[in-house]
């Protein structure tokens, strides 16, 4: 049987949103009984509206207006959304992520480049810096 984390990660919940959150930023134990203990934090896989709100509550920003200013700022995600690559400082293990929000896009072979290659994941972090950065791969590609 499948967790909902596996699940996401497979593009198998579109209407899903996942969210990381380190534990050096968020300290409430209460969030893991919403998500799955990992290594450094807490990763939680909801439906897009609560995750929206969760993603809200836990950073104090929206979640779309977190994820159109990473936008400009390409960087590298683990495909597991439990760490990434600043690319403020690539080689620093001091620039880790704090949060990430992720979603998935269906496949799309009207759009054309990645999205015609099969369903896509789009990640935006936090670095612990400030740094906002996003990332996005094909599902196929993990």
């Amino acid at each position: 049987m499948s967790s909902p984390r596996e699940e996401f990660l497979a593009g198998d919940r579109p209407d899903d949103v996942a969210l990381f959150l380190s534990e050096s930023y968020v300290s409430d134990d209460r969030l893991a009984r919403f998500g799955t203990d990992v290594d450094g934090g807490v990763l939680i896989v909801v439906d897009g509206e609560r995750g929206r709100s969760a993603f809200h509550a836990a950073t104090g920003t929206g979640a779309m207006e977190f994820a159109q200013s990473a936008m400009s700022l390409e960087g590298e995600i683990a495909d597991d959304l439990t760490g990434g690559r600043c690319p403020e400082a690539p080689d620093s293990d001091e620039h880790v992520p704090q949060f990430v929000f992720a979603f998935t896009e269906e496949q799309n072979e009207d759009v054309g480049g990645i999205y015609a290659n099969g369903d896509v994941i789009h990640a935006y972090a936090q670095c612990r810096c400030g740094t906002a950065y996003s990332d996005r791969w094909n599902v196929s590609q993990q």
